[in-house]
């Protein structure tokens, strides 16, 4: 036997070799001198008797500056979190959002001056908040001010008396303004009397202050007998009541004691639920972070999560349900008993997603058992993903010897560490229509659960059609940042993942991208396409038509004989301009910059003067739209300089130019860009497009013009031997942001920041850079593991068969904090008529055979379901519709004529509507109807 500090210390200490990890065994008690806390910022205290508790609370409280206090414990289905981070605790930065950023419309010359948003849109900030004003014109004397704000609409506030000011003109920006707040915490001993509880689930907000007592009797009973109360033990739990009564007059408010909870807490006091440890342990570790940081608001002060809705189905199992066997499930099997363990453990689960939410949930999986039946049970994992360095802060299963292996089979291996019991089949591939010869109907048959651990909203789309079509359970989550989510879907009890939709990601209008940015986010976007197109797009169109014609020759003979070769123009010119040298991969580097950040200004200011004005007399040049300013290329500016070489590289990588250390050496660049001249401006009169409802364009028309350069441009390609096999092929780059040495993020920040500085916009890190232009979705290990914890809650309700009222949905945020847990969304039924209606889970079912026709599928639908179809569709193809000309002679056809099914095809799936009560209403919608084409005995 051996103390836990010691056995977990190394474990601990290989998670981040960065921070340094020590362990003590030396007792901590009444009579310990405490002053060693001294050093700490930060001290948290588990499983501890509640006296010491308070000795070290006061100790803490006491310090100049206090010591952040956090107690956090789990007693079987109840847990309990305190904060206290002393008298006054100043945070920086209560939420962690971005500044709101908010282009005006107007401002009014009044008292109170109200400020307009442009274009409806709203401002999403509080009245009491602080913005700072730049870039108005006429109302200038704002400009670097700071002003509190009342909201008066979505679209407007006030900011004080502007009677006095110039009038206002246009443009400006109102940018939020993050104050410092001050909060105040009191000691354990006063909070224990009357608890600042954050109240997480509404539909109970009686519960925390009864957890509390509850918690306080069982506390006191371990001081006074020296022990915690025993499995099943009535005269314990008698003992528990009659203190928890006692404590109730002394609280404030003297609350009513819930016996149910406090018997309940005396007989699995002795055991945990280790999902539960994990959430609490999520929002525990997410406050000890903003102790030491002062970041996001602390919680104030108590927070208890709990798991009683596992206690209705346990009420009536034998107290032998709940006794220790001398396994590693003891603990468990004292908070849901034996039973239930077992199913556990014969559980098939698929688990969707190995990275951060995947990790912890396999964590939570072998704790719980899941998967280790003798006889049944296998847990499922897939992830095609290679494990990356960014991923070790977060994906706790990996180490650094991980990286680029294979998620899947490393996570398996490591879960098997912690139990190897654990029967687990690692598969590589993505869930989509693609794998589905490998997750066919027969395999979510299999499944007893899904559980999903992705951020792709498609891909969990996809997923939760499959669990809808198959009948299986799902368990979705995700988080975003501190933010966080669990979904319990359910045959025949709720809706689906598919049932609601997340509001569009607003897109930037193509104009704006093109011409007009207006912010950081703007720019790094421009430069992400460029990327796009010059080092991905354009090289796969080029190897894509040069596969289709065999040589450069073929190709000019067409031509010349009048054929029209899609493509051709633009591949001849990518083509006749291919550098061949390092030299010239600068050359083109240094066109590139004069194009992007010279030209392209200089054509703006052309098409639309500064002095340009709307018909309406107002000025073309005004917020949201900022005038460009031409960049003279400077070699001495970093930034400059930046953009050349690492566009350069980019263009050796796609051409497969060589180049070595001394290639890339400044004095080596910039003997290439001195004698390199550079094409004066020439101003174009190609229209520039100013409409935000515009889409992307499609390129212009080839000219007779165009054509006879081609064909003169690859005749000379030809004569210098230029248009080899070699000419003809490109390598395709794929953006990848995690691989700092392939200088992608590296062409994007200094493409992006030039663009921003000849717009005047504020640039961005390289940090910022690459989580905008890699999309990244910013995660943190606190929340996946509340998540992770939050879901395998819900698994085991699942397991359990548990009615519909025991499951929740939960959102949480650990900034604010704020978490709420809710119902699940009970499923909605369509009514057809006369009593006859469906769901989304219903799929009705007709078997045919082999001459069966289609008036015969009609028959047997009306024959089993009492309603007959009018219209029966199959995807997109319509097979019936009575109105559509030859319709009607399609009902004596066979449906093996009629659908074609492939020769393995059992079934296909169709959709059935129904004609309306009165003329002139829309069709009656009807469930999916599974059409087998033999009979069910065959």
């Amino acid at each position: 036997m051996s103390f836990r500090a010691e056995a977990t210390y190394h474990h601990i200490a290989e998670l981040n070799p960065y921070v340094q990890v020590m362990s003590s065994t030396a007792p901590l008690n009444e009579v310990t001198d405490i002053s060693f806390l001294r050093q700490y910022q930060c001290v948290i205290v588990t499983e501890m008797k509640l006296s010491l508790q308070k000795k070290i609370n006061d100790f803490c409280h006491a310090q100049h500056p206090p010591i952040k206090f956090i107690s956090a414990d789990v007693y079987g289905m109840w847990a309990r979190l305190f904060c206290d981070f002393g008298d006054e605790f100043e945070v920086l930065d209560t939420t962690g959002e971005e500044p709101k950023e908010i282009f005006i419309a107007n401002i009014s010359q009044s008292n109170p001056g109200i400020v307009t948003c442009l274009d409806n849109n709203p401002h999403k900030l509080e009245t009491g908040q602080f913005v700072t004003f730049r870039e108005i014109n006429g109302m200038s004397c704002l400009n670097g001010t700071t002003h509190q704000i009342t909201v008066i609409s979505p679209y407007s506030f006030s900011i004080g008396n502007t009677t006095d000011m110039e009038p206002y003109l246009h443009g400006g920006i109102a940018v939020q303004v993050k104050t410092p707040k001050i909060f105040h915490f009191e000691q354990l001993r006063k909070q224990l009397i009357n608890p600042r509880c954050l109240v997480a689930d509404f539909s109970k907000p009686e519960t925390p202050l009864q957890i509390h007592i509850a918690m306080l009797a069982l506390n006191e009973f371990q001081e006074n007998f020296g022990r915690i109360p025993n499995i099943g033990c009535i005269q314990d739990a008698e003992e528990m009541v009659k203190i928890a009564l006692s404590l109730s007059q002394t609280l404030e408010g003297k609350p009513t004691v819930n016996e149910d909870i406090v018997k309940w807490l005396s007989r699995m006091a002795q055991g945990s639920l280790a999902p539960l440890t994990a959430a609490l342990g999520g929002v525990a570790s997410q406050e000890v972070l903003k102790a030491v940081t002062g970041k996001f608001s602390p919680l104030q002060q108590w927070l208890y999560i709990d798991a009683l809705e596992l206690v209705p189905c346990l009420e009536n199992a034998s107290g032998e349900e709940f006794l220790p066997r001398g396994d590693r499930y003891d603990a468990l099997r004292a908070c849901i008993g034996d039973s239930l363990c077992q199913k556990l453990q014969n559980l098939n689960v698929f688990l969707v997603g190995c990275g951060a939410i995947g990790c912890e949930m396999l964590k939570n999986f072998a704790l719980l058992g899941v998967g280790t039946g003798q006889e049944r049970g296998m847990v499922t994992i897939t992830d095609p993903d290679l494990i990356e360095k960014s991923n070790l802060n977060r994906q706790f299963l990996f180490r650094p010897h991980h990286i680029q292996k294979p998620k899947s089979y490393t996570a398996a291996a490591a879960t098997l560490s912690i139990n190897s019991q654990m029967k687990i089949d690692s598969y590589l591939n993505k869930v989509c229509p693609a794998t589905e010869n490998i997750y066919n109907d027969d395999f979510y048959t299999k499944q007893d659960v899904v559980v999903t651990a992705l951020d792709n909203v498609e891909a969990r789309r996809y997923i939760d059609s499959r669990c809808l079509a198959n009948l299986r359970p799902l368990l979705d989550s995700g988080t975003m940042g501190t933010k966080g989510h669990t979904e319990v879907i359910l045959p025949h009890l709720t809706e689906s993942y598919n049932s609601h939709r997340d509001p569009p990601e607003e897109e930037i209008p193509f104009c704006t991208l093109k011409s007009f940015p207006a912010a950081t986010e703007h720019t790094i976007q421009w430069a992400r396409d460029k990327f796009e197109s010059a080092f991905s797009h354009k090289p796969s169109l080029f190897n894509k038509f040069w596969q289709t014609y065999s040589s450069a020759e073929e190709v000019l003979q067409r031509i010349k004989s009048g054929e029209s070769l899609e493509g051709s123009f633009q591949v001849i010119k990518c083509l006749s301009r291919r550098p061949r040298s390092w030299p010239q991969c600068v050359e083109l580097a240094r066109l590139k910059f004069e194009k992007y950040f010279n030209h392209k200004a200089l054509q703006l200011l052309h098409s639309f003067p500064i002095d340009t004005r709307l018909k309406d007399g107002s000025l073309f040049w005004q917020s949201p739209k900022r005038p460009p300013f031409p960049i003279q290329f400077d070699f001495n500016d970093p930034l400059h300089y930046s953009f050349i070489l690492s566009t350069a590289k980019l263009f050796a990588a796609v051409y497969c130019v060589p180049f070595t250390e001394k290639d890339m050496s400044e004095e080596m660049i910039l003997k290439i860009i001195s004698g390199l001249k550079v094409q004066e401006f020439r101003p174009s009169n190609k229209v520039v497009q100013t409409d935000e409802t515009v889409r992307k364009t499609d390129p212009i028309p080839v000219s007779s013009e165009d054509e006879r350069n081609a064909v003169i441009q690859l005749e000379t390609a030809i004569l210098a031997d230029e248009a080899t096999k070699n000419d003809l092929q490109m390598k395709e780059l794929t953006f990848e942001k995690d691989d700092d040495s392939n200088g992608h993020i590296d062409f994007i920040t200094a493409a992006s920041n030039l663009r921003a500085r000849m717009y005047n916009i504020e640039p961005a890190d390289r940090l910022k850079t690459k989580r905008i232009a890699g999309k990244i979705i910013p995660a943190i290990a606190t929340s996946t593991a509340a998540v992770s914890g939050l879901v395998a809650l819900e698994l085991i309700k699942v397991v359990g068969g548990y009615p519909f009222q025991a499951y929740k949905n939960c959102f949480f945020n650990l900034a604010i904090p704020i978490i709420v847990f809710t119902e699940t969304a009970e499923v909605r039924k369509t009514e057809i008529r006369n009593g006859i209606s469906f769901t989304i889970w219903d799929r009705w079912t007709v078997h045919g055979k082999e001459d069966f026709t289609l008036l015969d599928f009609i028959n047997a639908v009306k024959e089993k379901y009492g309603i007959e179809p009018t219209m029966v569709v199959q995807g997109v193809k319509m097979l019936y519709v009575p109105v559509m000309p030859g319709h009607v002679k399609r009902l004596k056809l066979t449906m093996q004529k009629l659908v074609k099914p492939a020769a393995n095809k059992k079934y296909v799936d169709l959709t059935v509507s129904f004609a309306p009560e009165a003329d002139g209403e829309e069709d009656l919608p009807g469930p999916p109807v599974r059409y087998y084409f033999a009979h069910e005995d065959n």
